[in-house]
């Protein structure tokens, strides 16, 4: 994607204010009354090419802006006096202090690139995007991270074809950091595995409970860090919808209720018939799980999300609510509409994000 002309005209601004500075400064100098000294504007050159400009800008800059400031004092016949000399010697120590600010920043840059890497890397391997089509499904799928340049967290997606049909998983990790990645891991993994062979979505539940408490058991302080619970939804999509009736098994467990957007505009909430715990909460109580049963007509639209998407605010403090949003809306296919959504979102609360935001959206080819 090019650049807009503003983003184009702010870059070249930059690129030669250090320049325009030196200049700057030698115009004032020779034009302005003796007492006043254009030091400041030379000092200034290679302070803005530091943070913003490659090392060789910097380095130019500075020895720009020290030949200048002895250039003018010999001009004006002052480079003997101790206050020209000191004044030389702040430009230059300045202009020191801008190249090495330069390395360290530039030091940081590599550091980030290097986290970013890793960081996309890790995602590839525990949250691999979902294909586009899926025994007779479009599929999309979006992450998007609260934290600044992170990639993953706690929020979790995964999409499996099975002999059962497709299965869906979307979760959220109660906790931050490394810890909740841990528990995605475990949890997508978990899933992966006994989607294939579980007979229904209560028992898929159930093996995912198994699943965390081992490794509950297995490393303490990593899931404990990250309280070790996980709300989700899971979803499965018959092989043969018609005779299914079109219909999708939904298991709930203590997450937002997935929506489905039908083709003339009408949103409806895929709402638990009984609330349930997260997973991993089953040491506080412990029921069968309902699978509850919900209509995706042809050409409907299925969407799940976490709570990053229901818990984000506007400035004065209201929070989102993708179901009034999203009414009488009419969308070619669920990539543009995660895309229009998330647009929505981002104008609701100005680009700022509280808390990661995993969306999935699933409909009938």
């Amino acid at each position: 994607m090019g650049k807009g002309p503003e983003e184009g005209d702010a870059g070249l601004m930059l690129r030669w204010l250090p320049a325009l500075l030196i200049v700057g400064g030698v115009i004032f100098d020779l034009t302005a009354p003796v007492e006043f000294t254009a030091s400041p504007l030379f000092a200034a050159a290679p302070m803005v090419a530091a943070p913003l400009l490659p090392l060789r800008t910097t380095l130019a800059a500075g020895a720009a802006a020290c030949v200048a400031a002895v250039g003018l004092a010999a001009y004006h016949g002052v480079l003997a006096e101790s206050a020209q000399l000191a004044e030389i010697a702040t430009v230059a120590t300045v202009s020191l202090l801008a190249v090495l600010i330069t390395q360290i920043a530039r030091r940081g840059d590599r550091r980030l690139r290097f986290a970013r890497s890793i960081a996309t890397v890790a995602q590839s391997a525990v949250l691999p995007h979902p294909p586009a089509r899926l025994s007779g499904l479009t599929v999309a799928a979006r992450y998007v991270a609260a934290q600044l340049d992170a990639q993953i967290g706690g929020d979790l997606y995964a999409v499996q074809d099975t002999p059962y049909g497709v299965r869906v998983i979307v979760g959220d990790v109660r906790g931050k950091g490394m810890a909740a990645v841990a528990v995605v891991a475990v949890v997508v993994g978990a899933f992966r595995e006994a989607a294939e062979h579980e007979p229904d979505l209560a028992a898929l539940a159930a093996r995912l409970e198994r699943a965390l408490e081992r490794e509950a058991q297995a490393r303490p302080g990593d899931l404990e860090e990250a309280e070790s619970f996980v709300t989700a939804v899971l979803v499965e999509l018959p092989l043969d919808a018609a005779t299914a009736g079109d219909q999708i098994r939904v298991v709930n467990r203590g997450h937002p209720p997935p929506l489905v957007l039908h083709p003339n505009g009408r949103v409806t909430r895929v709402d638990p018939s009984r609330a349930a715990l997260p997973l991993g909460m089953t040491g506080l109580a412990h029921w069968p799980d309902v699978i509850d049963t919900a209509g995706l007509p042809p050409g409907g639209i299925l969407l799940l999300y976490t709570d990053g998407v229901t818990e984000a605010r506007d400035d004065a403090g209201r929070f989102y609510d993708p179901e009034a949003r999203l009414i009488g809306l009419l969308f070619p296919g669920p990539d543009a509409m995660l895309d229009s959504l998330l647009a929505d979102l981002a104008r609701h609360t100005d680009g700022a994000n509280a808390d990661d935001m995993a969306l999935l959206a699933i409909t009938r080819r």
